[in-house]
């Protein structure tokens, strides 16, 4: 494995304790504008330090995400059907390996669909995939897509996942089932385990520490992560799991009090104006600095107030003590 592969690799899966939490963003490719998702820059910009890598489209990483990120860019590259054509598993790639590197991708990402009408045509453009980006140096993950006619115990998802390996995947996406140990045990390759449709918090937290005690290098979730009511909170508690070894009632009470820190912060919205007082804190007392109270007046020495406030120029210090300057 050349340098560049390996490098790339070491940044999805963090080599100091072979983990990652990918987020997902790619659902556009064949849902289309997927409920709250329908503005990806607004969803990705919150959580986007938060991930150890973000799964995406080319047109949601042009428009949606910041060139100065060093977040490393899972790029999808395969498409061809939506939600509403006759079968979702007509798929080819739609990137060229040169748009790829052009917006340097970290990794690139298709589905296979083993099992299904084409088969064939998925497992042949992951193999020639494989070829063409490891030429560069770009590491391939596969992911093992499932359907109402495709099956998801371990026996099916073995054979997938081994499909993928044996084409040259270097990294493989699939779902979490029973006995899910055997279907690591059965691919050479680092697995990362899809979060699927949206599950409770609770649910999804589970999952997420199933799958790691599975065997899972990590999660690469998306609508449990944005489309939960917390999406910040949600992420920060699947790390929590992902990468420190928190047990779910850990991550389930993390994200409950980060929860309840945003409700009972009264200055979360402190950037928005006041209409009805914008100047509003502007003077009063900080016990803390007592300069700051220069200006007030003082009515016992109507004199001292005339040249205090002659010679005191005025400086807002309304965000003097604000502990929402300072980044948790």
């Amino acid at each position: 494995m050349d340098w560049g592969l390996k490098n790339r690799i070491s940044r999805i899966i963090k080599p100091q304790n072979n983990r990652a939490l990918m987020l997902a963003v790619d659902h556009g490719y064949f849902l289309g504008p997927t409920e709250k998702l329908e503005n990806p820059k607004k969803v990705i910009a919150p959580l986007l330090k938060h991930c150890d890598s973000l799964m995406l489209t080319r047109g949601v990483q042009r428009m949606a995400v910041p060139a100065t990120t060093e977040t490393p860019m899972v790029l999808r590259v395969s498409g061809g059907s939506s939600i509403i054509g006759e079968d979702l598993s007509q798929e080819d790639i739609t990137v060229s390996i040169e748009d790829a590197i052009r917006l340097n991708a970290s990794a690139l990402a298709m589905s296979i669909f083993v099992g299904s009408k084409y088969e064939y045509q998925t497992i042949v453009n992951l193999g020639k995939l494989v070829s063409e980006a490891e030429r560069y140096g770009i590491p391939v993950l596969a992911v093992t897509a499932v359907g109402k006619e495709l099956g998801k115990d371990a026996r099916y998802l073995s054979l997938a996942c081994r499909v993928a390996a044996e084409q040259g995947a270097h990294i493989v996406k699939t779902y979490y089932c029973d006995n899910f140990e055997k279907v690591v045990q059965s691919c050479p390759v680092p697995i990362i385990v899809a979060g699927g449709k949206k599950i409770p918090e609770r649910d999804a937290l589970q999952l997420t520490y199933n799958a790691i005690k599975g065997g899972a290098v990590g999660v690469d979730m998306g609508r449990n992560i944005w489309q939960s009511e917390n999406p910040v909170a949600m992420i920060r508690a699947v790390r929590y799991i992902v990468h420190g070894n928190a047990n779910v009632e850990q991550a389930y009470q993390l994200y409950k009090k980060l929860v309840n820190e945003k409700k009972n912060n009264p200055k979360q919205n402190q950037n928005q104006p006041n209409k009805n007082n914008p100047k509003q804190n502007q003077n009063q007392p900080n016990k803390n600095n007592p300069k700051q109270n220069q200006n007030q007046p003082n009515k016992n020495n109507p004199k001292q107030n005339k040249t205090k406030n002659q010679s005191q120029p005025k400086k807002n210090n309304s965000n003097q003590n604000n502990p929402q300057n300072v980044q948790k």
